[in-house]
């Protein structure tokens, strides 16, 4: 059986790590940021790729998933404004906070 607050540590430790590579890079730091995140929503039972998954249940948290992961896109082609790179690396944190409460949750 797996400890229920092991994987909420390990996100809390790499999130943290994240946090002080925003601070060096936003833009650099923002593809990593995505793949943290579509990892830890694979790990809850999210389907971040499927187009039918943003119809269905917390709708809104893959919608702007799919969003910050297309800015990341352009974040590493170079093309994409900072003000931009704020507002994915600010979905992307709600996003964190919102499935780490949910996974603290008994």
């Amino acid at each position: 059986m797996v400890e229920p607050g092991l994987d909420l540590h390990e996100w809390q430790t790499r999130w943290e790590e994240l946090q002080e590579a925003i601070g060096d890079d936003p833009a650099g730091a923002l593809p990593e940021v995505v793949r943290f995140i579509e990892q830890i929503l694979n790990e809850r039972g999210y389907e971040p790729g499927e187009p039918v998954t943003a119809e269905g249940d917390d709708a809104e948290i893959i919608r702007s998933f799919q969003a910050a992961r297309e800015l990341s896109n352009a974040a590493e082609q170079g093309v994409l404004p900072p003000e931009d790179v704020t507002v994915a690396l600010d979905d992307l944190r709600e996003i964190y906070e919102f499935v780490a409460e949910q996974r603290a949750a008994p």
